[in-house]
């Protein structure tokens, strides 16, 4: 009984030297890291490398559009038979996209890196108009591409809190 006991608290001991270790990151945090750090990669390898400081709203986007290669999502073309069909009944050749949301929450988690890394609100390339154009001409045209109508969302008024119209807070829309 006494090795069961030894063992006991030789356990427990390594529970509290654990307990100093920092918290491992959240799954957004880890995320975000991977994709800042992917980001850096992308413009590391273009020709000439582009460094952060220069980087603009216009790397972003090529950068969005390189992803597409990488996607998973059919999205019809206007000639293509299923065009507007949710459901095809068959395959086709239409391309595989990102979709939508996958883009619209890189964007957001690229973002928040950028702050934190150091950039400024102010300059943030994630944040332009340029990328919220996109983003929501990628929505529509793919809501269009699946027949689902994209109407946009009356915002309902909050009656608990008055709106604070000064907020500093960016939603893409």
């Amino acid at each position: 009984m006494s090795s069961e006991r030894g063992k006991d608290i030789a356990e427990g001991s390594s529970l509290i030297a654990d307990h100093h270790q920092p918290p491992t990151p959240s799954r957004y945090e880890s995320q975000k890291r991977r994709d800042w750090n992917t980001f850096g990669q992308y413009l590391k390898n273009q020709r000439p490398p582009v460094p952060l400081s220069q980087c603009n709203s216009n790397h972003v986007l090529e950068f969005l559009r390189y992803l597409d290669q990488f996607g998973k999502t059919k999205v019809h073309l206007q000639g293509c038979m299923f065009y507007g069909q949710p459901e095809p009944p068959a395959p086709c050749t239409c391309p595989l996209r990102q979709a939508w949301g996958s883009l619209d929450a890189l964007i957001g988690r690229l973002r928040a890196a950028y702050e934190e890394n150091g950039g400024s609100p102010e300059s943030n390339p994630f944040a332009t108009g340029a990328i919220r154009v996109y983003l929501r001409e990628v929505r529509e045209s793919q809501a269009k591409a699946r027949g689902i109508p994209c109407k946009k969302q009356k915002k309902k008024p909050n009656q608990d809190k008055p709106s604070d119209e000064s907020s500093s807070t960016l939603f893409f829309s």
